[in-house]
């Protein structure tokens, strides 16, 4: 690996094993595969629950409480906010981050939620960083099959944070839109809705495991050219777990290697 490699944090809870609801996200053995790669390759974290304070901040009270009668999903879900807040505040300082947590999120929107999300990971973390001043602007990059509709809603008409996601049905356009469209960005941090459903043996059918590393690559290139490292990415969809292990692997070395 080049000279070019940072230190990866990854926040993960054996919690987050636990099969808190009936959705492909929470299906027994779906993050197991990819726990078992990681934890070969980088050091875990385990990550503390996101407080109602930060819940609030993006979400509604009666949203709040709705999640709250539940109380394994709900403390599934501050985990999993928890652990993508951690990994921000890990990258506000330059390094790269990952939160392997679930439920995902880039469903939830300020009063309302669906696709297996309940709390916004991303968004929390997001407005966590904007709100303590820690960044002055963010890009989003969403990479999931489904537009994240949650975090979209969340963050329209906020002029500090830039949201990304292509329908491009062409895996060769799709990274070609990508590279154009990191040229026209400038932020202080790049926050990535890591979804990997779009694989090829996933319910999209296109990416391939190296399309995975070249995502990487271009998001850990220009977050050390242009936003000084600062850089985390949290766990979406993906329901292959032989897959989605071998994609997030591909991913987070991706991350970490500079471009020759």
């Amino acid at each position: 690996m080049s000279n070019g490699v940072l230190k990866m944090k990854i926040y993960f809870h054996r919690d987050f094993l636990e099969h808190y609801a009936h959705d492909p996200a929470a299906e027994p053995g779906r993050l197991e595969p990819a726990l078992a790669v990681i934890e070969r390759l980088y050091p875990i974290h385990e990550p503390r629950s996101a407080t109602e304070e930060e819940i609030l901040r993006v979400h509604t009270a009666r949203h709040w409480r709705n999640i709250s009668e539940d109380n394994l999903l709900y403390n599934t879900a501050l985990l999993s906010a928890g652990a993508s807040l951690e990994a921000a505040d890990t990258a506000a300082y330059g390094k790269h981050a990952f939160a392997l947590c679930r439920p995902p999120g880039h469903h939830a929107s300020a009063d309302s939620c669906w696709g297996f999300c309940y709390f916004n990971n991303i968004a929390i973390a997001v407005s966590h960083l904007l709100d303590h001043r820690k960044i002055n602007s963010a890009l989003i990059v969403d990479f999931d099959l489904h537009f994240g509709d949650g975090t979209a809603n969340i963050f329209r008409g906020n002029e500090a944070v830039t949201f990304w996601h292509s329908r491009e049905s062409s895996r060769l356009h799709y990274l070609e839109n990508l590279k154009r469209d990191l040229r026209e960005v400038k932020t202080d941090l790049v926050a990535v809705s890591a979804g990997f459903d779009r694989g090829i043996n996933d319910w999209g059918g296109m990416l391939t495991v190296e399309d995975y590393r070249t995502i990487g690559s271009l998001l850990g290139n220009f977050s050390r050219e242009r936003c000084e490292g600062r850089l985390f990415a949290v766990l979406e969809g993906g329901y292959n777990a032989a897959a989605l292990a071998k994609n997030i692997e591909a991913f987070l070395q991706g991350l970490q290697c500079s471009k020759s």
